[in-house]
C-alpha cells in the first residue's frame, strides 16, 4: 500500500466516515470569500474577517504544506419525536449539539492520524491539525478532497453521507496522492444529479430559511442565518427577526431538514457520539429560563451549547417564550426581566413591550 492508502486507512480505523487529500494552496473560491466578508455578509464574526490572506490559500498557514489531509464525520443520529420537535413550549436545539463538543471528539482522532503519519514517513514531519478553528476554508478542502459538493444552502453535502458532517484537517509537508474532487453540473438533470452529486434545480432549502438567510444560491447572509443570531451574535435579536426563530434555541437546521441528500442518504456514523435526548435536545422553556450560571454550566457542560454562553442562551429562550405566547411564557418573561444580566433583561423587556 502506499503512504496515502495507509494514511486513508488509519483514519478510517479511527472512526473517520470520510477521508480525502486536498493539494495545498490557493483556495478555490479564495475571492468568492473575500467578496463575502466585503459585502458584509460575516456579520460581527471578526475572526472571519481577520487573516484573511492565510485563509485564501493553506501555504500561508503551513509554508512547507504540499497536502491537506481532509477527514468528515458523521454527527446524524435520530429523527426527533414530532410531539417533542414541534413544541412550542420546548427549545430546539441543533443537531450538532445533542451531545460532547465535536472539538474533543475530533482533534484527538486528527492528532493521532499526525502521530500516526509521522511513523510512517521516519522523520519529523510538518503538520497542522484544525477542527473548525484555523484559519481555513475547510469547505472548499473538503470538496477539492472530494469529500463531497457545495450545496446551495452553502453546507458540505457528501453524496454518501449526506451534510451531517464535522470537518478536519491535518497540514502536512508530504507530497502525497491527491483525490478528485467533485464536480457536479449545475443545470444537470434529476437523473445526472443523483448520479454525480450536486443539487441541481432544488431550491428547497431557500424557500425554506425560516428569515431569508440564503439570499441566493450558494451566499449566506449570516446577518438574517438564525445560527449565528443565537450562537456568534452578542445583542440583542433584531425584532423583525424574532417571529422567524420559533422555538430554534441554539442553531438551526431547517436548510439540511429539507435538502434530498441528507434526507436520503444519512446515516450516524460508525462510532455514535450523539443520540436524541429530551433533555439536550429539545428542552423545556421554562426549565431554562430559571438556570442560573452554575446550572447552566451544569446542564450543558462539554457540550457546544457552552459557547453561547448562559446569556445568550438565555436571550434566545426569551424569544421563543415570546413566540409561544402562552400565559406561562407571560410570566416567565416578567421574571426574565429582572434577570442580573443585562442582555437578558433587555431582550425580556423588549418581548414583554411586543406582547
Amino acid at each position: 500500500m502506499s503512504l496515502t492508502e495507509l494514511i486513508k486507512e488509519r483514519a478510517w480505523e479511527l472512526g473517520f466516515d470520510l477521508i480525502g487529500i486536498a493539494p495545498a494552496g490557493r483556495a478555490p473560491h479564495a475571492d468568492a470569500y473575500v467578496a463575502w466578508v466585503e459585502a458584509g455578509f460575516a456579520a460581527a464574526m471578526g475572526y472571519l474577517q481577520r487573516d484573511m490572506a492565510r485563509r485564501q490559500d493553506t501555504r500561508l498557514v503551513l509554508p512547507d504544506a504540499q497536502a491537506v489531509v481532509v477527514v468528515g464525520l458523521s454527527y446524524y443520529s435520530d429523527t426527533p419525536p414530532a410531539e417533542l420537535w414541534d413544541d412550542p413550549a420546548r427549545g430546539r436545539i441543533a443537531r450538532y449539539a445533542w451531545g460532547p463538543d465535536y472539538h474533543e471528539v475530533m482533534l484527538p482522532r486528527l492528532r493521532q492520524l499526525g502521530d500516526f503519519i509521522r511513523q510512517l514517513a521516519g522523520r519529523e514531519v510538518q503538520q497542522r491539525a484544525y477542527v473548525d478553528t484555523g484559519p481555513l476554508l475547510e469547505r472548499d478542502l473538503a470538496a477539492q478532497a472530494g469529500l463531497g459538493f457545495i450545496g446551495k444552502n452553502t453546507c458540505l453535502i457528501s453524496p454518501a453521507w449526506g451534510s451531517y458532517l464535522f470537518l478536519g484537517e491535518l497540514l502536512v509537508d508530504l507530497d502525497l496522492e491527491i483525490d478528485a474532487p467533485v464536480t457536479p453540473d449545475r443545470s444537470a438533470s434529476v437523473q445526472d444529479v443523483t448520479r454525480r452529486g450536486g443539487c441541481g434545480r432544488c431550491t428547497r432549502c431557500l424557500s425554506a430559511c425560516p428569515t431569508g438567510a440564503l439570499v441566493a444560491p450558494y451566499l449566506l447572509d449570516s446577518n438574517r442565518c438564525i445560527s449565528y443570531l443565537t450562537i456568534e451574535n452578542k445583542d440583542v435579536i433584531p425584532e423583525p427577526l424574532r417571529p422567524r426563530l420559533g422555538n430554534w434555541i441554539f442553531g438551526c437546521d431547517e436548510c439540511q431538514t429539507v435538502c434530498p441528500w441528507p434526507r436520503r442518504f444519512a446515516r450516524p456514523t460508525r462510532q455514535p457520539f450523539l443520540r436524541f435526548d429530551p433533555e439536550r435536545s429539545v428542552p423545556r422553556l421554562l426549565d431554562l429560563v430559571a438556570l442560573d450560571e452554575a446550572g447552566f454550566k451544569a446542564r450543558f457542560g462539554g457540550t457546544p451549547v457552552l459557547r453561547a454562553r448562559r446569556r445568550g442562551l438565555l436571550r434566545n429562550v426569551v424569544v421563543a417564550l415570546a413566540n409561544w405566547g402562552h400565559p406561562a411564557a407571560f410570566s416567565a418573561l416578567q421574571r426574565a426581566s429582572q434577570d442580573a444580566d443585562p442582555l437578558v433583561r433587555a431582550q425580556a423587556a423588549s418581548a414583554l413591550a411586543g406582547l
